[in-house]
């Protein structure tokens, strides 16, 4: 999937009214992703996406993540998105609906048992059935 793909598939899911709004929720959504996993795993993650979306992953190898719960996820991402916490969470579930049809199943997955049971809220089920094809 490419970046324009990827940006508009989120704009798209979380129905926002611009393609900049889209954007900034990839990554303010990412970046808070990167603080909350291992650092190795975030890395993984950002090798299946296009480059320019997986720079908000990178810059934390070898460090461990910080355990914070999904509310707190939700409230640093409203923060970086300078929008209310409901909508951040509205925002950041559209890119992770978006992320498990852009990366492998195992990456996906690899991430969903980085973080607690608490964050089953933003996490899509796991093997959607209609995923995202990319075009060639």
């Amino acid at each position: 999937m490419k970046r324009d793909e990827f940006v508009k598939h989120v704009q798209s899911v979380a129905q926002l009214g611009s393609r900049e709004e889209a954007e900034l929720a990839v990554r303010a959504t990412l970046e808070t992703l990167k603080e909350r996993i291992v650092g190795d795993e975030a890395k993984d993650l950002a090798s299946q996406l296009p480059a320019e979306i997986g720079e908000y992953l990178r810059g934390r190898e070898g460090e461990n993540g910080q355990a914070f719960s999904l509310q707190e996820f939700y409230q640093k991402v409203a923060e970086k998105e300078s929008v209310d916490p409901v909508t951040a969470a509205t925002h950041a579930r559209a890119v992770f609906s978006v992320l498990n049809t852009a990366v492998t199943p195992g990456e996906f997955a690899d991430i969903r048992a980085n973080l607690s049971p608490d964050y089953l809220d933003l996490l899509p089920s796991a093997n959607p059935s209609s995923q995202v094809v990319s075009g060639s």
